[in-house]
């Protein structure tokens, strides 16, 4: 039935379901969002005329929808021009312009040259102590695998590779294909290729605190002291085996921290049973920060699309900034 109030029939009902785009927008402050990244990244000149580039606060939420729901850059198009919901959170719903899959580039990629996803991640952290969400209890650590596309190289490139090199024969275009960053690494006797996301989260909210990101060969325990958050209320973290390392540990003790790691064993030396009951007992505080990789999972945080240390940085640690955005709503709207 044809009907003049489709389109707010549609939108109240979509309000009825639970929008999650409209807690963010109801919650997170992006206009601030928009002002630092104009502040570490000016916006293109006009000196030379052409059309006027779009506002950063839209192509900042758009960053944040990509990140949301794992977009392309030609899904992310794609789905601004056919979704009601991107349409009213982005607001383009009563615009016929709106931006391409290229001006979506464009845009990202000038932030990652400026390398400012740290100072979103910033800004971000300051949205969350100002809503009063200070990080408290502890904090938990882990590092996660994120796999990028398979390089498949011939023995001798990958040798050239392995030493942080290009190899001479590659052309120009094909150097632009090729990730020579990423690393192999095995996890349970596994090979992955990739990079590796080490984060700190608090034990009250569940919220990230820290970030790091590195190739995918990197040990856990060298990311240990980087990710420590120096703003939690409490010195106690919780970790898994794989940070067991007992000089570290000692020297945590003496400038004041209070480590909860688990133990492991060693080839011929398996751990005793009041190891094995201590790691129990601390599985279940160690156990939040897996709610949190999960929920990256669903986010897309297991892959990267991109090529270079740079991007993949970018991208994850973008990705823990709207984690954060998504779950400071989820807590606001509890509360």
């Amino acid at each position: 039935m044809f009907s003049l109030f489709a389109d707010q029939e549609r939108e109240a009902k979509l309000d009825s379901l639970g929008d999650p785009l409209a807690l963010l927008d109801k919650h997170v402050d992006f206009v601030a969002l928009a002002a630092e990244i104009d502040r570490r990244v000016p916006r293109p000149s006009r000196a030379k005329g052409g059309r006027p580039p779009y506002p950063t606060e839209l192509m900042t939420r758009l960053l944040v929808l990509q990140q949301l729901f794992n977009l392309s850059d030609e899904q992310m198009e794609f789905q601004l021009l056919d979704r009601m919901s991107f349409q009213r959170f982005a607001g383009v719903k009563h615009t016929g312009r709106v931006p391409d899959r290229n001006t979506i580039w464009c845009f990202r990629e000038r932030l990652v040259k400026a390398n400012v996803e740290h100072q979103i991640f910033a800004e971000v952290q300051l949205q969350l102590q100002a809503q009063g969400f200070q990080a408290r209890e502890g904090q938990i650590i882990d590092a996660s695998i994120v796999r990028a596309p398979t390089q498949h190289n011939t023995a001798d490139e990958q040798a050239v590779v392995k030493e942080r090199a290009i190899p001479v024969e590659w052309s120009p275009a094909k150097r632009r294909q090729k990730d020579v960053e990423a690393r192999w690494t095995k996890k349970h006797g596994k090979s992955y290729f990739g990079y590796k996301l080490s984060v700190s989260v608090d034990r009250r909210h569940k919220l990230i605190r820290c970030v790091r990101v590195s190739d995918a060969s990197e040990a856990d325990t060298l990311h240990l002291v980087d990710v420590l958050d120096r703003g939690n209320s409490s010195r106690d973290f919780w970790a898994d085996r794989g940070y067991h390392d007992k000089p570290r540990e000692r020297w945590l003790k003496l400038i004041g921290w209070r480590p909860h790691i688990q133990r492991k064993g060693q080839a011929g030396k398996p751990i005793h049973e009041r190891s094995k009951a201590r790691n129990k007992r601390l599985a279940s505080p160690r156990a939040r920060v897996e709610h949190v990789f999960a929920s990256l999972t669903q986010m897309g945080g297991k892959v990267v699309r991109s090529i270079g240390l740079a991007r993949a940085e970018f991208s994850l640690v973008v990705k823990s900034a709207v984690y954060n955005l998504k779950r400071m709503s989820s807590l606001l709207e509890m509360a």
